[in-house]
């Protein structure tokens, strides 16, 4: 019947810059943090004879990159949208990460490369110093602070980015902690194998974190979407308005921690255009109230008792699960 284009202009009702200053300051304390984390692990490492610390240094270089590129992708993404890009710059952010777990998955291949001819070399070597085991404590209490912090800055400002470096500072407190058993096997046996079998095995569980990160950042690329329950909050918002039924072809994407959504309704075919489009406008204030981070809602009204034929998006029984 006609279309009605309902723009966002408060995102839900938060400042633009909100997000934007939480994914900078979650950049700058990753960067940082890490910074400290991995010149301390490689160079007392290296000093230890420790490939596992050695290993978890390299880990702590690799979220120094991604720390890095976290500040310039801000400085990306804060772009108003222009005529080359009328969504916005906010892909910027998902091909960062996917980016990222490129550099993620070399770190982990790299490891596995130096440690599998030392461990199968035959030589027994020495184990490392108790130097490395100290270092190794302050690295799972470092990396459990950074985890925290990324998490709660990540939940906060939307950004899959800083929420998939959360899971990375937990993994790698994971790491430190299996470290510290190798450490400690290795300083008990007097030999270096366990420490070379932790190094492998970490090697392993970054290789593991980059592919789960890269998955993740691929479904956002491909603008899919695991968790219905957005979906569920769209089905409730358009209950909520009278005179709008039959929530259909929804479909919902993530740009930047931003949902960008687009929904048929049905309406009584004896509305007026004015009428529909108010109908429509108080669907979109609906979700609004419902749902943080919203940039951009296209709803579609239509006759009731007429609905097009459903190629896309997901119907009101797909959206209720």
């Amino acid at each position: 019947m006609g279309l009605g284009r309902v723009k966002c202009g408060d995102r839900g009702g938060k400042s633009d810059n909100e997000p934007m200053r939480l994914v900078r300051m979650a950049a700058m304390i990753t960067l940082a943090g890490n910074a400290v984390l991995a010149v301390l692990k490689l160079v007392v490492g290296f000093i230890a004879n420790s490939g596992a610390l050695i290993g978890d240094g390299i880990d702590s270089t690799a979220d120094v990159f991604i720390g890095i590129v976290a500040l310039f992708v801000v400085r990306v993404i804060s772009k108003p949208a222009d005529a080359e890009h009328p969504w916005g710059h906010g892909r910027a952010e998902t091909v960062a990460t996917a980016l990222l777990s490129f550099i993620i998955f070399f770190a982990g291949a790299q490891l596995i490369v130096n440690s599998v001819p030392k461990l199968f070399s035959g030589e027994r070597g020495d184990a490392p110093s108790a130097i490395a085991l100290l270092v190794t404590l302050f690295s799972i209490g470092g990396k459990a602070l950074l985890a925290w912090c990324q998490r709660g800055l990540g939940k906060r400002s939307g950004s899959a980015m800083i929420q998939a470096n959360a899971k990375n500072m937990a993994g790698d407190m994971l790491i430190s902690t299996g470290v510290m058993a190798g450490l400690i096997i290795s300083t008990l046996t007097g030999t270096a194998y366990a420490d070379h079998i932790l190094a492998l095995l970490i090697g392993l569980w970054i290789i593991k974190t980059a592919v789960g990160i890269f998955w993740e950042a691929n479904r956002e690329l491909m603008d899919g979407n695991h968790d219905v329950k957005p979906y569920r909050v769209i089905v409730d918002a358009v209950a909520s308005v009278e005179g709008a039924a039959n929530p259909h072809r929804a479909r919902m994407r993530r740009i930047a921690g931003f949902w960008d959504i687009d929904l048929d309704i049905d309406v009584d075919p004896r509305c007026t255009i004015m009428e529909a489009h108010g109908i429509a406008a108080q669907v979109e204030s609906a979700i609004k109230q419902r749902l943080d981070n919203v940039y951009d809602i296209m709803i579609h009204v239509e006759p009731k008792g007429d609905s097009a034929l459903e190629r896309y998006g997901l119907s009101e029984d797909e959206m209720n699960g």
